[in-house]
């Protein structure tokens, strides 16, 4: 059900909110503990929200959920909402907790495709009931950049993730800290605005405009992948069974560097071995800022031989919600693994 919040008889815009939970919206109960709330107690404590000339709708998850335990069917609820409700409002916030926000905004781009308006993630650090809660300007600044139009175009008409200031490409955002505010970061993109005195966007980097494209929304996402992450002493046997695991489809390797991995026999021989038998392996850097070049090294040059895909510039978590995106669209092998190497929603050069 949704609950609007009207402050403004002519606003600037009308925002929908999909509260799923997190920890901006945790406030402490009759003990003392701090529990997930709903979300009338998180707009009384952000008394600006009147003053902003933006009318609000709330749609929220019943009960909130800790971002932990997100799973494939919130996506889809997610997803679901925003296109039960694209024509009816100028933008839509999705307030969610930040240990996954990264995989969920991934996830969105890819299932939201021809989006024209902007669906910004944000959360916080410190819960709204704190008073040194980083919630607040979060979602202030967010709902401004998501009714900012020029000559009645959208400023923003992407999936982004806003946090500490910056606002952010989704699918291209990790979560990088835990003790500090600055969450969130994309190495590999430049940030979309930064919020100070003003909004200053960067519009080069923004996703243009598109007058003539519809929304297209996709929830078919297959959840039969797995992340093989390498590291020094990693032995034959655990990687054996992984990529022999019967119900695998895709694998997301996090490799060194620039995608380099052990050249050991039995290790390229158990990737070979998964590739003909149909395993889609997708090669992605472990680095925060890695960029991925199988050959570049000895130790990656027998990847292209193998048949295994490089990922280029992509996240693990882009990687990995591209990879149940084009599985849960049926694409047939030789298309998927054209797409995983072509951007469909901006998230790889």
């Amino acid at each position: 059900m949704i609950s609007t919040l009207e402050f403004s008889p002519n606003p600037k815009a009308s925002i929908l909110i999909v509260y799923t939970g997190g920890t901006l919206g945790m406030d402490y109960d009759e003990n003392g503990s701090l529990v997930p709330c709903d979300f009338e107690r998180v707009v009384a404590r952000i008394p600006v929200l009147k003053e902003l000339n933006i009318n609000l709708s709330v749609i929220s998850f019943d009960p909130p959920i800790d971002s932990s335990n997100v799973k494939i069917e919130h996506w889809v609820q997610i997803g679901q909402t925003i296109k039960d409700n694209y024509d009816a409002y100028d933008g839509f916030i999705v307030l969610h907790g930040t240990d996954t926000m990264a995989y969920s905004a991934s996830a969105l781009s890819f299932m939201l495709q021809g989006l024209n308006k902007p669906v910004i993630f944000t959360g916080a650090q410190l819960p709204i009931a704190s008073p040194r809660s980083d919630g607040r300007e979060n979602f202030v600044t967010a709902l401004e950049i998501a009714a900012d139009s020029r000559d009645g175009v959208p400023v923003v008409s992407e999936v982004c993730i806003f946090f500490n200031h910056l606002l952010l490409r989704g699918n291209r955002s990790k979560k990088v800290e835990s003790r500090h505010f600055d969450a969130f970061e994309t190495e590999n993109y430049p940030a979309l605005a930064e919020a100070g005195i003003v909004i200053d966007y960067n519009y080069a980097a923004l996703k243009a405009y598109d007058p003539t494209s519809e929304l297209i929304f996709y929830p078919e996402l297959k959840d039969d992948i797995v992340i093989l992450k390498l590291f020094p002493g990693i032995n034959e046997q655990v990687v054996s069974h992984l990529l022999n695991t019967p119900s695998i489809r895709g694998v997301v390797m996090e490799s060194y560097g620039s995608g380099n991995v052990p050249h050991q026999p039995w290790f390229l021989d158990l990737l070979e071995s998964a590739v003909n038998k149909g395993v889609v392996v997708l090669n992605v850097s472990q680095c925060n800022g890695g960029n991925v070049i199988q050959g570049k090294y000895e130790a990656s040059s027998a990847l292209n031989r193998i048949g295994i895909i490089s990922g280029g510039d992509l996240t693990t978590e882009a990687a990995t919600t591209k990879m149940m995106h084009l599985f849960g669209r049926s694409t047939g092998l030789d298309e998927l693994r054209e797409k995983l190497i072509r951007a469909i929603s901006g998230e790889m050069n």
